[in-house]
């Protein structure tokens, strides 16, 4: 593998899509690959302790929280292990299935529910949410996380993103964006339709203030990988030994990317059908949202396109790793059906995943396609070793740069 120095340092990066319920797959191969560097490292080992940066929209912005956000112990809060019993224990109440009946009454009977603004309201309250949010962060900020992240959000007052960071939270304490976790992982969650929009306002330490309306980071980077990598090059490089070199490049990182599945085999809408289409059938369509599957799609794809381009340039593909499962079928291609009968099959998904054969997307097709035998990838579970071996080893090398440098002062 190619190295970003003499001493052989890349920078890694965990990016986690977007998805809401469907985060349980992705919370099932980072239990994985947390299980292979405890057995490297030891059972204290954690996500937060391998990447430089770890970047997360919506479902995947809460993944990235609990991953990073420090405990008593000044810990990760939650080990990768846990993220899919709290899946379980929490999704219904956050979705409950009886909104989501009340939701899809048939348009006869929802008349007057328009009327009185029910239907027009967002599909769930989002009390729940809030309240465990704040329950579990209380006022842990942004630079409190124990490695840097990265969480989108859009702000539908400025019509822009607001890309909320920890270095930009303890660097640039002029953006006033050091924001409470709690207030950060309601704001890229608030899917349109779904759960409410999020408004909060910021103090720094000269008694400014800034405010925030903010909805899902999904509607500008459902995968932020593309922005995790701008990142690492513009800000995080900066105050490394790479100064001198600019502009990062795909051999001086080392990238994973996970997605929460997608239904690229399953056809969808039909242009025939969809031409006659008004607002009404755009925004809810037999029990699907056609807009929000569409955004959330071309968002990610798009990023996954660029990404595996500009890695496949400098000869580097095995350094981007992104594990997706495009198959999904019905319940479970939704984002809030939280049944417990959909949750284990996502979690059965996840499983099988890991299984399956290392595969990388046709930028012709837009498909998952299985990576040739002579390239020797395997499958998901042996690439997910693999990189789980190279991150223990670019963690050594850190840590003895770090006490070469303390020597060194």
């Amino acid at each position: 593998m190619a190295s970003s120095s003499a001493k052989g340092k890349l920078f890694t990066v965990l990016s986690i899509d977007g998805g809401g319920i469907r985060g349980i797959i992705p919370a099932t191969l980072l239990a994985f690959i947390e299980s292979k560097l405890q057995e490297l490292d030891g059972a204290n080992a954690r996500i937060a302790d391998y990447f430089d940066l770890i970047a997360g929209t919506s479902t995947g912005g809460l993944m990235t929280t609990m991953l990073t956000a420090p405990n008593k112990d000044n810990r990760p809060m939650y080990a990768a292990k846990d993220i899919t019993d709290f899946y379980f224990q929490h999704s219904p109440k956050i979705f409950p299935q009886q909104s989501r009946s009340k939701w899809f009454t048939p348009i006869l009977f929802m008349m007057p529910s328009l009327l009185n603004g029910t239907i027009m309201g967002p599909k769930y309250d989002g009390q729940y949410l809030r309240f465990l949010t704040n329950t579990l962060l209380g006022d842990l900020t942004l630079k409190q996380t124990l490695t840097n992240v990265l969480i989108p959000t859009f702000d539908i007052k400025l019509l822009q993103p607001v890309i909320f960071t920890t270095n930009h939270a303890k660097e640039k304490p002029w953006k006033n964006i050091n924001a409470r976790l709690a207030d950060i992982c309601i704001a890229t969650s608030a899917a349109p339709i779904y759960l409410p929009a999020h408004s909060f306002t910021t103090n720094d330490d000269h008694g400014n203030t800034r405010t925030f309306d903010l909805i899902d980071g999904g509607v500008a980077a459902n995968n932020p990988t593309m922005l995790a990598i701008s990142h690492i090059s513009r800000d995080i490089a900066k105050k490394s030994e790479l100064e001198e070199i600019g502009m990062i490049d795909g051999k001086q990182m080392l990238v994973l990317s996970l997605g929460t599945g997608a239904p690229k085999q399953e056809a969808k809408y039909d242009a025939a059908i969809a031409s006659k289409w008004g607002a009404f059938h755009w925004m809810y369509n037999s029990g699907k949202t056609p807009l929000i599957d569409i955004y959330n799609d071309a968002t990610s794809d798009i990023v996954d396109f660029n990404v595996t381009t500009i890695f496949g340039s400098f000869h580097t593909k095995k350094n981007y790793l992104r594990v997706q499962d495009d198959n999904l079928m019905g319940d479970e291609a939704s984002v809030d059906i939280s049944t417990e009968e959909n949750m284990e099959r996502l979690v059965e998904i996840g499983e099988k995943l890991l299984e399956k054969s290392v595969s990388r997307v046709n930028l012709d097709t837009g498909r998952y396609e299985v990576i040739k035998e002579e390239e020797g990838e395997g499958t998901n579970a042996e690439a997910l070793s693999r990189f789980a071996i190279q991150l223990s080893h670019q963690r050594k090398l850190k840590q003895t740069s770090h006490l070469l440098e303390k020597i060194d002062s």
